[in-house]
């Protein structure tokens, strides 16, 4: 089963991806490095992956662990590594989970005004 490019079109289900993409994580990890997302959100995100077969779950007591599921990807497994490893990738990404981020942006500290204007 090919997953759909629609499971896998949005920027943090990209980012979940690559992070399940060489060892298997708990949802409780991925969800804390990504930083500013809800767990629930993170949960929502995973199900869909998991739908679509871009990654397999398994559950050992409380947690859930997930893991990409490359050999349904075909050749697109190729591309995202091709892809992941390109710096202007990495900057791209950044910049569209910041602009897709909901809630409040965090406070930047004022500057010190020690030693006054020069």
């Amino acid at each position: 089963m090919v997953p759909s490019l629609a499971a896998i079109a949005s920027p943090r289900r990209l980012e979940i991806l690559r992070l399940v993409w060489g060892r298997e994580r708990a949802a409780g990890e991925i969800h804390r490095a990504l930083g500013d997302v809800t767990f629930g959100a993170v949960s929502q995100h995973l199900r869909a992956l998991e739908e679509s077969g871009a990654v397999a779950a398994r559950s050992a007591g409380r947690h859930r662990y997930y893991r990409a599921r490359r050999e349904n990807l075909g050749p697109v497994a190729a591309v995202l590594e091709a892809m992941w490893n390109d710096a202007l990738y990495r900057l791209t990404l950044k910049a569209e989970l910041e602009g897709a981020r909901r809630g409040p942006r965090p406070h930047r500290r004022p500057r010190s005004s020690k030693g006054g204007r020069r």
